[in-house]
């Protein structure tokens, strides 16, 4: 078995099992059920059935208690296989790239990849596949492995890692084309990975309205990008993105969700949608020498 190590372990989350196990139940536990009598996704209704998830992938300490509220409606007796799609921080990509890896490394325990299903993948010509190196850099894909770990609690799965690079709209389409297959099946669960503004002069990114508050304008900002996403229109979250350079780093992952969903619905193969349930930031800015990064949990439904 060839194992990816979990690189951010100690760091940006816990290498502690039992630490970290009651960290993400302390999480998962304050998630209010409540919480989203403003949205149309409601926990206790068991007849909504989510099929993706957008969830942050900060330090936990940072985004921890944001991505709870995601990972909350994964209902563990669904997937067997679970796609994640994280944005490469790290190398300059093309298109989409798999691990090369047999499993990945947690704390609380090794994830199997689906070593079939990268090998069907790869034979689509499409893919290429990350070194040890690049797959152990980036942080996208990794931060996701303890929640999943934590909500599948002992059920038989496996996980399809991608790393989305730079997509046109051409390639969001045969990307997409290609994922669909696996979107409609009923043992398939996908998870994107993405935080949402970057804000500062470390990000070379300090855009503001000058009448509000600086979290208030980056909170304006990011809601605009969440209604449209909900929206479904990814030439409106292109054209959003081109005139507002809000820096979602995993702008490329939601725009492929949203064009398999797009696919989903005009095949009337089942209608879905997207809502979000929680947001937050960093920290809050007062000038342009201070600096945040937004969070927010997206559920995407049947």
């Amino acid at each position: 078995m060839v194992e990816r190590k979990a690189t951010h372990a100690g760091s940006w989350y816990s290498a502690d099992a039992k630490k970290l196990e009651r960290e993400l139940s302390k999480w998962f536990n304050n998630v209010n059920l409540s919480s989203s009598k403003d949205s149309s996704y409601d926990y206790l209704n068991l007849q909504l059935i989510p099929k993706a998830i957008i969830a942050p992938h900060a330090g936990y300490k940072y985004c921890g208690q944001t991505a709870a509220f995601a990972y909350k409606a994964m209902q563990p007796s669904q997937p067997k296989r679970i796609f994640i799609l994280g944005p490469s921080h790290h190398v300059s990509l093309r298109g989409c790239a798999l691990s090369s890896m047999s499993e990945y490394q947690t704390p609380l325990g090794n994830i199997k990849i689906d070593g079939e299903l990268t090998r069907e993948l790869l034979q689509t010509g499409r893919f290429t596949q990350m070194s040890r190196e690049v797959d152990e850099e980036e942080h996208s894909l990794e931060m996701q492995l303890p929640f999943i770990f934590h909500v599948m609690n002992g059920k038989q799965f496996q996980i399809i890692p991608i790393l989305v690079g730079s997509l046109d709209e051409e390639l969001e389409k045969e990307y997409s084309q290609i994922l669909y297959k696996y979107f409609i099946e009923g043992e398939s669960f996908f998870i994107v990975s993405s935080d949402f503004c970057h804000w500062g002069t470390r990000f070379s990114y300090t855009y503001r309205n000058k009448n509000l508050e600086i979290n208030e304008s980056i909170r304006l900002l990011d809601e605009e990008a969440m209604s449209i996403i909900k929206s479904l229109k990814p030439e409106k979250f292109r054209l959003y993105l081109k005139r507002s350079r809000n820096t979602i780093c995993g702008r490329h992952p939601i725009l492929l969700l949203i064009n398999v969903i797009r696919r989903c619905n005009d095949n009337q193969t089942r209608s879905y949608k997207i809502e979000f349930t929680c947001y937050s930031q960093s920290s809050r800015c007062a000038s342009e020498h201070d600096s945040s990064v937004s969070y927010a949990s997206g559920i995407c439904f049947s």
